[in-house]
């Protein structure tokens, strides 16, 4: 039963980072009717992010070595040597507070992206889409790998949060001693927070109302005098921003490097289909479902059964509902159909 529970968490720490690359791919296709294959690589934009600002934040600076002495003291970070002990918190909630670095440049990226690339697409077939868009994934990759190396860069979580958690402590189980990481705990209330803030958008907001109707018939809203291009517009920077985020707040759970984007796209990009092409519910359900199912397929008792089933288990899931349900869990009818 401990491992058990220990599973089915890893499954909604995994699927809140599929859904929430999901759901910005699917806010991209649903809008633009573009298949996004550098979503992913907006998912590493984010994770790097995180880096730099802490790396700006760390920045080392050497103190003046005091009158008399025979060494010179050892760097210390700019922060921490200007505001003493406030620096060295700010420094210690470096990936939470990249945060506030991330939203911006995402959305700055997302913009540009859109508006000098993605906009010439949106009338030609879905294969040059993806090759368009997976050829800027490959770009941006080399480029963060020239500028921050191959290797991983480790980021460390708020002290705070840097434990575990009793979880069997929390539903009474006095017999059990179940903990698990305090900060995959917070990544998924995270990722719920902001999956609810995108559908609070699009449900309550005139703005997002518009966005839905334009998914929907997007002539039809463009005849009300209603210029639907631009909001699109600004739904790619938000989907853009909403991968970003994502992968910072992921950075302490696994070390951000290079090729990171194509290591969730193709999972991610799964996930979408198995939902249902354009259907948001549908890739939050899905990238949950999955993730936990890959989670449990982990184990070693199913993996002693049948071996390498945990490497293959989201695309045995995708073939069986594909070939029952051809639209995936809640596709429309007529998308991707033509």
């Amino acid at each position: 039963m401990d491992a058990i529970i220990i599973q089915f968490l890893n499954g909604l720490d995994k699927g809140a980072a599929y859904s929430l690359i999901a759901l910005g791919l699917t806010l991209v296709f649903g809008t633009l009717g573009v298949v996004n294959f550098a979503h992913g690589a907006l998912f590493m934009l984010g994770a790097f992010c995180a880096v730099t600002f802490n790396a700006l934040l760390t920045w080392p600076i050497q103190p003046p070595k005091a009158e008399g002495a025979l060494f010179a003291p050892r760097p210390v970070p700019y922060m921490e040597y200007a505001f003493g002990d406030f620096g060295a918190a700010v420094i210690n909630w470096s990936v939470p507070l990249s945060i506030l670095l991330a939203i911006p440049v995402m959305l700055v990226i997302g913009l540009v992206m859109e508006r000098g690339l993605i906009r010439f697409f949106y009338k030609r077939p879905h294969a040059d889409q993806i090759l368009v868009t997976f050829g800027l994934a490959i770009v941006l990759q080399e480029i963060i790998k020239k500028i921050y190396g191959a290797n991983p860069v480790p980021q460390s979580a708020p002290d705070v949060f840097a434990g575990t958690a009793n979880i069997a402590a929390w539903f009474g189980m006095t017999d059990a001693f179940i903990v698990y990481p305090w900060w995959r705990l917070i990544y998924f209330v995270f990722a719920l927070l902001i999956i609810g803030a995108v559908f609070a958008f699009l449900q309550f907001t005139t703005y997002g109302m518009v966005v839905r109707a334009g998914m929907r018939d997007r002539e039809t809203v463009g005849l009300l005098g209603i210029d639907i291009e631009k909001r699109f517009t600004v739904v790619f920077g938000i989907a853009a921003v909403v991968a970003g985020l994502a992968g910072v707040m992921y950075t302490p759970i696994l070390p951000p490097n290079y090729h990171l984007g194509m290591d969730f796209l193709v999972l991610s990009f799964v996930v979408v289909v198995v939902g249902g092409m354009g259907s948001l519910p549908g890739a939050i359900v899905a990238g949950f479902t999955l993730g936990i199912l890959q989670s449990f397929a982990s184990m070693n008792e199913v993996k002693s059964i049948i071996p390498g089933i945990d490497q293959v288990i989201i695309y045995l899931v995708a073939v069986i509902i594909l070939l029952t349900m051809p639209r995936g869990l809640m596709g429309r009818r007529g998308v991707m159909e033509d």
